[in-house]
């Protein structure tokens, strides 16, 4: 893989941390209000409370993954393979709550970010399969 794709990855990678990092200070940081805007109702039960931040302090640790990826792309392929299985399914889960109008359309910020990412990451592995780079 040459220099400048390498050097285009890592600002994919860099973006996606940022993209995490963000989701977890409202999410982790502030989580009754998001639990509010995503599904309407209020978050009294503390047990939810406490499944509904831990959810979101995995976001944070995506943000530390992505962030290590960006320092060596060609390194950490197996955080952007679980990365990249963790977009997926929170964005199919947040799309099925939408349908069940359990969630607001407010999700479909998440849900569409999550989706751009993983097909950037497909991308990503297509590229190391093309230049024969070792994956995990």
């Amino acid at each position: 893989m040459r220099n400048k794709e390498i050097t285009i990855f890592r600002a994919i990678f860099i973006f996606s941390a940022l993209w995490n990092l963000i989701g977890a200070i409202f999410g982790y940081f502030n989580t009754t209000y998001t639990f509010q805007g995503f599904f309407g109702r209020e978050l009294t039960d503390p047990l939810y409370y406490s499944i509904y931040q831990g959810a979101w302090g995995t976001t944070l640790v995506y943000f530390i993954g992505y962030s290590l990826v960006a320092y060596n792309p060609l390194k950490h392929t197996g955080i952007v393979i679980v990365g990249g299985i963790g977009k997926v399914g929170f964005a199919i889960s947040l799309l099925k709550f939408y349908l069940s109008d359990l969630a607001g359309p407010i999700v479909f910020i998440v849900i569409i970010g999550d989706f751009i990412f993983a097909l950037f990451f497909l991308y990503y592995f297509v590229r190391l399969y093309q230049t024969k780079q070792p994956i995990c």
